[in-house]
């Protein structure tokens, strides 16, 4: 499966260019005709599209208005400045984590030291403390 991207409108156009310079498929929220939409929209839209929305919006980290498992994910970036070069590479670190963790239906929080990741648990594996037979 391959990644899909929309880009908040909160992100520099050159980040667009970046990802696609290495095949990516990204749309932005400026060029769909969001610029100014509420984050519920950007949100459904993302949802719609399969689309791993990335953003700059805190907004986006709130697990109760955009729960785990809902959406094709969110990364959340946290650049230590906001410059094009300070946000391309955590997007780059995004996508190097992505090659070998499950980005759909999770939220990323990308700083210059960590991604932390939060999502569903894998429920199609039983809990290893619940016996399969209990003992009546």
């Amino acid at each position: 499966m391959s990644l899909k991207f929309k880009l908040d409108e909160n992100l520099p156009g050159l980040v667009m260019a970046s990802m696609e310079s290495v095949g990516l498929d990204v749309h932005t929220v400026a060029d769909e005709g969001l610029c100014g939409a509420d984050d519920g929209e950007v949100f459904r839209r993302c949802v719609a599209e399969g689309r791993i929305l990335v953003t700059l919006d805190l907004d986006f980290a709130d697990l109760r208005a955009y729960p785990p498992g809902m959406h094709g994910g969110i990364w959340v970036l946290r650049p230590p400045k906001q410059t094009f070069q300070a946000i391309d590479a955590l997007v780059q670190a995004g996508l190097r984590l992505a090659s070998i963790e499950p980005a759909h239906g999770r939220l990323w929080i990308i700083d210059e030291r960590r991604v932390r990741i939060r999502g569903v648990e894998d429920r199609s594996q039983p809990d290893p403390s619940t016996p399969t037979n209990p003992a009546r």
